[in-house]
């Protein structure tokens, strides 16, 4: 699309959106100027006219107003505004009209004032918040332009001021109305959901779909408790269909004209009309009623009730008194358990089968209510075993302790809804405990989550070293009797923790630590929970083991067992990986070879152990001082090997000094005194000296056997032992050096 097409689409767009705006506002620019002053001239007349017929074309226009599709919308601001522009554009043309019949009628002493006091509570009720803003603002300005246009006076300066007093009030008190209107109205809408929503609820526990033992509170408040929810919606709307179906066609067989069915509340005290079919609207809707009268007797007696004539006040679910109806009363009993009323009436007597046909009913009734709760135990014990799967699968599939313990706080929060989650374990030897793992929420840490990671204690009088003791979680309710009692140590606080709960790691018959949950809202850890929970604390046990192990045999995989460094296959393996990415970034690698002096001897003269912690401090020189992201090995025998990685030759040489100044200062105590040694290094660089990993480590071990040549304890590149050769210099060969060694 060229520029010039571009332009004409933008330019109708603003056309479309805001020319009516101009055109407001130039009327109002009109009438500000004093051109409807004097109504005699024909300017006057003129401009007059041509108000009315733009503000009926622009109650035309706002009638007839579309917003833009979302697509223009996007596609333009000026589209994106229509709609307020449209309310900016009624409310220039009407401050402009009516300042137009105030000018025309006496100005400040018009009479058309009340017609801009309308307009201002219209503003404010009835246009978008740009176009009330726009019209008391315009209203004011012209307000304003016209006391500049009038002969200055105290009088005309006060009724002005009253004028504008009155614009404000009339928007203000509008604008409250509306808003007190609107929060009235959002508050009824609000009390009746809650309304419905505690019906709904308490029809789900008077049918026993929720159980009194399960409170809202005793599941995850996200994922159970919204379990229970929609299944108790799903089994109210099932129990009310059949309910009402069987009184509909009781009474429909039985002739009669009232069926009812009262259901006993939980208190046993109380009964609630719970379903109704009735030809008369004398019957009252469905609620609580009184427990008194013949209803109240088989509820208290537990027998069948049989009336050829009622006395005013006797039926409840009456709301007129209604007497002399023939009345048959039948008790609901499930398991021994009276559980409601089911009652019919009519003008005729009722006889026994007529009875007997409402007990039948009255069965099938608790059979559809029994069938929901059988569904909902179903439900809940699918609920338990999803939720078990889930945490068994995730914890199947973690290798090392870090991710069985991130998957130990996934699993919870399959179970309950927590606020900080923490893994301590613990080591039976030093008998000392140390966190592992914490999880907070970021925005809202319950816990300091930093004073946690890597704490240490010692057994203490603290929860969780009582539960490695005992091996049973603590508190035994979920909730901290004490709120100041130490969870480790009294360093860390959880003042917050309304919820606690420590659950002990079980391996076998041994706790190997503790896995804690915490929460600010109260009773989250309910007695089903903390069952779920020990379940799955068990498990992570295992996996922990399991994952200890992996990372042990792992380590034996990757390291040296005499130095802990990393072994010859490993350090292969890393030197190729660097070698490729440095190849793709463009940077260098250096491979230092380094080699302990005169190793030989030491072992000759003072054993093979004082050798090998000499092999181990020099290891230990070889981890401190490169950086974390080089890798330091021990490539064979007494040889060591260090890659370091994005540097230059002058930093490789820095390093490989002050591994050998490192090395040099080194004391090794024996039964024969103190012992010294030194190191000699050799350094080749990637790709200035090679670019094969093979090439690179034949010309770092030539720079390493001529430092042993010539003095030892130095350290020599690749491109010095190239210059030395071609000065002339020669030297012993490797294997002599090697016997010197």
């Amino acid at each position: 699309m060229s520029w010039r097409r571009k332009f004409v689409r933008s330019l109708r767009r603003v056309s479309q959106a805001a020319l009516g705006t101009v055109v407001g506002a130039g009327f109002c620019l009109v009438v500000a100027a004093g051109a409807v002053d004097d109504t005699d001239t024909l300017q006057a007349s003129v401009a007059l006219s041509a108000l009315v017929a733009a503000v009926a074309v622009g109650l035309v226009r706002r009638l007839r107003f579309v917003q833009p599709t979302a697509r223009a919308q996007r596609a333009s601001f000026w589209m994106s505004a229509a709609g307020d522009l449209a309310d900016v554009e009624l409310g220039l043309l009407l401050c402009a009209a009516g300042y137009g019949l105030v000018a025309a009628t006496g100005r400040v002493e018009s009479w058309a004032y009340p017609f801009l006091y309308g307009l201002c509570a219209f503003s404010a009720t009835v246009l978008a918040r740009p176009g009330a803003v726009a019209t008391l603002g315009t209203l004011l300005l012209l307000e304003a332009a016209q006391l500049a246009r009038s002969p200055f006076s105290l009088t005309v300066a006060v009724e002005s001021a009253f004028h504008v007093v009155f614009l404000f009030g009339a928007a203000a008190a509008h604008a409250v109305m509306l808003r007190g209107v609107a929060s009235r109205y959002r508050a009824r809408r609000l009390r009746r959901l809650d309304e419905e929503l505690v019906a709904l609820r308490e029809s789900a526990r008077d049918f026993r779909l929720i159980a009194s033992a399960l409170g809202p509170t005793s599941r995850a408040p996200r994922a159970r408790e919204e379990e229970d929810r929609l299944l108790a919606i799903g089994g109210v709307e099932m129990i009310d269909d059949a309910t009402g179906w069987v009184v509909t066609t009781l009474r429909r067989s039985l002739a009669a004209r009232t069926v009812a069915l009262l259901w006993l509340e939980e208190d046993g005290e109380h009964v609630k009309l719970k379903a109704i079919s009735s030809d008369t609207l004398a019957a009252v809707e469905p609620g609580r009623l009184p427990n008194s009268g013949l209803l109240g007797a088989v509820i208290r007696d537990r027998q069948p009730l049989l009336v050829s004539a009622t006395k005013p006040g006797q039926l409840p679910y009456y709301d007129d008194g209604s007497a002399g109806l023939a009345l048959v009363a039948v008790p609901v009993v499930e398991n021994g358990h009276l559980r409601g009323v089911l009652a019919a009436d009519r003008h005729r007597a009722f006889e026994e089968a007529d009875r007997d046909a409402l007990a039948e009913a009255g069965a099938q009734l608790l059979r559809a209510v029994q069938a929901e709760q059988v569904f909902r135990a179903v439900e809940r014990s699918k609920y338990e075993f999803e939720r078990f799967y889930q945490a068994a699968a995730m914890l199947g599939r973690a290798l090392t302790p870090e991710q069985v313990m991130e998957t130990a706080f996934d699993a919870a929060a399959a179970i309950v809804e927590y606020d900080a989650g923490v893994i301590a374990l613990y080591d039976r030897e030093s008998k000392r405990h140390r966190v592992e793992a914490v999880r907070v929420d970021a925005q809202a840490p319950l816990v300091d989550a930093e004073a946690l990671r890597a704490l240490e204690f010692k057994d203490n009088t603290g929860l969780a070293s009582m539960v490695v003791k005992n091996r049973h979680y603590l508190p035994s309710s979920g909730e901290p009797r004490d709120l100041s009692a130490p969870v480790y140590t009294r360093k860390v606080k959880v003042d917050d923790a309304r919820s606690l709960l420590v659950l002990p790691l079980l391996a076998g018959d041994e706790a190997i630590g503790t896995l804690t949950l915490m929460a600010r809202a109260e009773k989250r850890f309910g007695r089903d929970v903390r069952e779920m929970l020990s379940v799955i604390a068990n498990q992570v046990a295992v996996s922990l083991e399991n994952g200890l192990l992996y990372k042990r045999m792992e380590t034996m995989a990757t390291t040296d067992g005499l130095t802990g460094l990393t072994n010859h296959r490993t350090f292969q393996e890393r030197f190729a990986e660097m070698i490729e990415r440095a190849d793709r970034h463009g940077t260098k690698v250096a491979l230092l070879l380094c080699d302990v002096d005169h190793f030989k001897k030491v072992n000759d003269n003072f054993g093979h152990p004082v050798g090998d912690e000499v092999l181990r401090r020099v290891a230990r020189v070889l981890q401190e001082v490169p950086r974390r992201i080089d890798v330091p090995a021990r490539y064979g025998g007494e040889e060591f090997a260090v890659l370091l990685d994005n540097v230059d030759l002058a930093q490789a040489r820095q390093v490989a000094e002050r591994l050998r100044t490192e090395i040099e200062k080194m004391v090794v105590e024996t039964e024969k005194g103190p012992l010294r040694v030194t190191e000699s290094v050799g350094i080749a660089l990637f790709p200035d000296d090679g670019r094969e990993r093979s090439v690179l480590i034949e010309r770092a071990d030539l720079g390493l056997y001529h430092a042993k040549h010539n003095g030892r304890n130095q350290v020599v590149t690749y491109g010095e032992y190239l210059a030395h050769q071609k000065s002339g210099g020669g030297g012993g060969g490797k294997e002599e050096v090697k016997k010197a060694s």
